[in-house]
């Protein structure tokens, strides 16, 4: 995966960066793996407006993504790699012994024609999901469970992965992506490698346009607005607007909002810098 500088021929290509989809084999999506996403441009279920700044944006139907993987010891060769619009990383579609199609994240390096495996006792190569139990210390994983059976839920997004650092009876202890030390049971599976897209970080919009295609609407900044309606609002002139805080008056900018409270907290060994 790369990425490219356009041309300033137009103002919106003076500062775009995009990816190249060089590793994407497919443009039509798997049907069978496709169902409708409403889009709710911010609202919840009495129409009111909960989050602001959404709204507009491409229609987009959802992949239904294989996070559990459970398919045990049946071997399936992947069919090819697609872009997904709903995340940053690609998929692929992979097709079991049975004939049985599925989407994936796909990790970096996976390639089409490749073969990958899940279950216990399988081999610790890329793309391969087996329990935390059997994975040799040190390697790189990602699409982690939290709970056995739940579903990848940690390191997911493009370009991340975690660390497995130790096992301590029944728990292995892993290094996320924010820098977080945890620990998880070793019943809990993981894929083995670099989730893929890993210059995603790098992509410029180069105008606003193409936040809109993405469905984000105009942000306008608390200081710019008056007393009524935000705690940094008001003043004469450009004001700074005091202690950074959210609309409702929450601080930020290092405010710890967990809640100390919480029970998975004994899982945590250290917590993110």
């Amino acid at each position: 995966m790369a990425v490219r500088k356009f041309k300033p021929v137009t103002p919106g290509t003076r500062h775009k960066i995009a990816g190249t989809f060089e590793e994407v084999t497919k443009s039509a999506p798997e049907k069978s793996l496709l169902e409708p996403k409403k889009s709710t441009g911010g609202r919840n279920s009495n129409g009111k407006m909960t989050v602001r700044y959404r709204g507009g944006g491409h229609k987009q139907m959802y992949r239904i993504i294989d996070f559990k993987r459970t398919n045990d010891g049946m071997p399936a060769t992947v069919k090819a790699i697609e872009y997904d619009p709903n995340r940053s990383a690609r998929i692929a579609l992979i097709v079991y012994a049975n004939g049985e199609k599925s989407y994936i994240l796909a990790p970096n390096g996976l390639k089409v024609g490749q073969t990958i495996v899940s279950g216990s006792g399988v081999a610790p190569e890329v793309g391969n999901t087996l329990p935390l139990a059997e994975i040799p210390l040190g390697t790189v994983i990602h699409a982690i469970e939290l709970y056995p059976g739940q579903g990848a839920a940690m390191a997911r997004s493009a370009g991340t992965y975690a660390q497995l650092l130790a096992r301590e009876g029944k728990y292995a202890i892993i290094k996320l992506p924010s820098g977080e030390t945890r620990m998880v049971l070793t019943t809990c599976r993981a894929t083995v490698g670099v989730v893929s897209n890993p210059d995603h970080s790098l992509e410029q919009h180069g105008k606003a346009g193409r936040r809109r295609w993405l469905g984000r609407r105009p942000h306008n900044r608390g200081v710019t607005m008056n007393p009524v309606d935000h705690p940094m609002g008001g003043g004469e002139g450009r004001s700074s607007g005091g202690h950074p805080r959210s609309r409702k008056g929450l601080l930020a900018k290092g405010y710890k909002t967990r809640n100390p409270k919480k029970t998975t907290s004994k899982f945590i060994i250290s917590r993110k810098k």
